[in-house]
């Protein structure tokens, strides 16, 4: 004699995880095939290239930008210290804010642009101490 199956709250027992339910409206039907590729379709070689380019267009930036306010600063003949100030600001909104921004844009393109703005700022500011991105104190005082 065979012994019925065991029997739960709401039926025969069955494994915990039994066979996926017939309903191709129920909720739990598991998805058929492997999963569909990203949508971006963007490589990662395009953001690194991107952030170089970044980094390259931060520099240039940078050149310009503080080449003009130390010699607008050493021209004054009043205090330097509003114009240095007024050039870390400026430089801060490109390499941060800028980068900042592109990046929240989520292209592939702008990600990479965006990182290398901010790589930039970053680096300049290490590099040279804090000099080239106003960020030295002695520069204000």
């Amino acid at each position: 004699m065979s012994t019925p199956p065991p029997q739960g709250p709401n039926g025969p027992w069955q494994p915990p995880y039994g066979p996926p339910p017939q309903d191709p409206n129920h909720p739990r039907q598991p998805p058929y095939g492997p999963p569909p590729p990203p949508s971006s379709g963007a490589s990662s070689g395009v953001v690194v290239a991107l952030a170089f380019a970044g980094l390259a267009l931060y520099s240039v930036l940078n050149v310009i930008v503080g080449f003009f306010i130390f010699a607008v600063a050493m021209d004054s003949s009043g205090p330097h210290t509003a114009y240095v100030a007024a050039g870390a600001a400026v430089l801060a909104l490109i390499g941060l804010g800028g980068g900042i921004g592109l990046v929240l844009i989520r292209q592939s393109w702008t990600r990479g642009l965006g990182l290398g703005l901010m790589i930039g700022w970053a680096l300049w500011s290490i590099l040279s101490a804090g000099i080239c991105t106003g960020l030295n104190p002695s520069l204000y005082g």
